[in-house]
C-alpha cells in the first residue's frame, strides 16, 4: 500500500482566523443619544410632540438601535408613551 502524504493544515491558520467577520472592527463610533445631550427636551407623558418622534405611524414604540437613543432614556421614553396612550393623550 501507498502512504499517504501528510497535509500541513495543522501550521497553518484556520480559515476563520482569515475572515474579515470575526476580526474586530477599528471603526467604532459612538452615537450619542440625542435625549441626554445638554439642552435636550425633558422625557415627559404631557410632552406629546417629543412622543410622536420617537413613535411609528402605526402607534408603536420605535426601537432604540434607529432612534439612538440610550437605554435608560429608552425606558423612561416607552413608559412615557404608555401612560400617555393609557389617558388617551395619543
Amino acid at each position: 500500500m501507498p502512504k499517504r502524504k501528510n497535509n500541513k493544515r495543522s501550521s497553518t491558520q484556520s480559515n476563520f482566523a482569515k475572515l474579515s467577520i470575526f476580526q474586530p472592527n477599528k471603526y467604532k463610533f459612538k452615537k450619542s443619544c440625542p435625549l441626554s445631550i445638554k439642552g435636550a427636551p425633558v422625557v415627559d407623558y404631557k410632552n406629546i410632540r417629543l412622543l410622536k418622534k420617537y413613535m411609528s405611524e402605526n402607534g408603536k414604540i420605535l426601537p432604540s438601535r434607529i432612534t439612538n437613543v440610550s437605554q435608560k432614556k429608552q425606558r423612561e421614553l416607552s413608559l412615557s408613551i404608555k401612560r400617555a396612550r393609557n389617558l388617551a393623550l395619543l
